[in-house]
């Protein structure tokens, strides 16, 4: 499986792809990193959940992030992840993928979410791990044990690695903005009932991030079918903790698709 590598330019900002067209006639995994992530931190768990299922591979790094342009500033709005998804359609569009299967983790969960409540033409279904759709307490203390390890340790260093320059942006980017007082108020339920394709909900219960309720309160709110997976003695980032498990479910979720 060969994956082609290119900058797209999205609203004048050069976006990096990776995608490949194995399978003409089947849908495409579109792959929505996390806050810190990026294409390359996905590591081989794509092309996996893509042999296996026998579908194409879109994965990107947003702006700001991995080999895409740098973000102008680090002060993101409230609506942020909406405006994401918007140029996630935007990039489905330029890219002529019109039967997606969003696989988005943290941050890129609650994107894809976005996405499907405002672009369902495009989107075929979605497997959203460790996804948020308010503000909790555990969620805000995890940032901050965030950036006191961000301050303590080497993790600038690891996260240059992928980064480059861009690290002490996107960090603050992502830390300032959920910790403002003005996005204690942000929640996106609202949106879900809009949602009618079919979901799948991946969290690990020991998740350092959030609770098990926005799982719940998202899987009994959209209006398509709903499926949660809830992993014991996992944290954040399931693919990644135990990706035989995740990867497990989500052939399964994927190939039921095809039921439908």
């Amino acid at each position: 499986m060969a994956q082609r590598s290119t900058l797209i330019n999205i609203n004048t900002q050069g976006l990096y792809v990776e995608r490949n067209k194995d399978y003409p006639s089947r849908p495409t995994l579109v792959f929505l990193h996390d806050s810190l992530g990026c294409a390359q931190l996905w590591r081989d768990f794509p092309k996996i959940l893509a042999e296996a299922t026998q579908c194409n591979i879109l994965v990107y790094d947003r702006l700001g992030y991995g080999k895409s342009d740098p973000m102008p500033t680090p002060e993101r709005p409230v609506n942020y992840m909406e405006l994401e998804a918007d140029i996630l359609n935007g990039l489905l569009i330029q890219l002529e993928i019109d039967n997606a299967i969003l696989f988005g983790h943290s941050d890129g969960g609650t994107i894809a979410l976005h996405a499907a409540s405002k672009y369902p033409k495009r989107i075929k279904a979605v497997i959203c791990e460790a996804a948020h759709i308010f503000v909790e307490d555990v969620t805000l203390q995890g940032i901050y044990d965030a950036m006191e390890t961000y301050k303590t340790t080497n993790l600038p260093e690891r996260l240059e690695k992928y980064h480059g320059n861009k690290v002490d942006t996107l960090f603050k980017a992502w830390t300032e903005t959920w910790t403002r007082s003005d996005y204690r108020d942000w929640n996106i339920e609202h949106c879900l009932p809009k949602i009618g394709c079919p979901l799948l909900f991946i969290q690990g219960e020991a998740d350092e991030y959030g609770s098990l309720q926005q799982v719940e309160k998202t899987i009994n709110q959209v209006s398509g079918i709903s499926e949660k997976f809830i992993i014991p003695d996992v944290g954040h980032t399931p693919h990644k903790e135990c990706p035989i498990v995740v990867l497990s479910r989500s052939v399964e979720f994927i190939e039921q698709l095809n039921k439908l």
